[in-house]
């Protein structure tokens, strides 16, 4: 199974970066893992969001066995432990690819949320792109560990 993280802009503070970075080298000893940058639109506002919606479903395609997960603020909040059940069911399933795409300042377009087979927020309050991406690496990586049996999560 691959895993990629799309986001909508770059990473700008380095902390983050460094926080993410440090993730994805950790899950990648279970899998396959990649991130991927597209470029913000210009302005704010619905037309904005379309038009980043279509960056960010550009690298998505058709492909049976990949599985596109949408954050946004009314996903479904998961546990650690249901993380962790979500990667096993899609291990079980064959799916080859899974895509998180993280949305910009707007959010996800309506295309992005469409396409999404599912919804998931990473909690009531409001994250900025970059701390949720760390956030999002971080409960994969420790989804893994709970598969494992891995003592990272106590």
């Amino acid at each position: 199974m691959r895993l990629e993280i799309v986001a909508v802009d770059r990473i700008r503070e380095n902390w983050a970066s460094d926080a993410v970075e440090e993730y994805l080298g950790r899950i990648a000893r279970y899998c396959k893992v990649a991130r991927r940058e597209v470029r913000p639109a210009r302005g704010n506002g619905a037309r904005a969001v379309e038009e980043e919606g279509v960056r960010l479903l550009a690298g998505v395609g058709s492909r049976a066995d990949t599985r596109v997960v949408a954050l946004t603020p009314g996903g479904e909040a998961l546990s650690s432990e249901a993380w962790a059940g979500m990667i096993s069911t899609w291990q079980r399933e064959g799916a080859g690819r899974v895509v998180f795409m993280v949305g910009g300042a707007g959010g996800l377009s309506t295309a992005a949320l469409a396409r999404a087979d599912r919804k998931l927020s990473l909690g009531p309050q409001t994250l900025s792109h970059e701390l949720a991406q760390v956030v999002l690496a971080e409960q994969i990586y420790r989804a893994f560990t709970i598969l494992r049996g891995e003592p990272y999560h106590k």
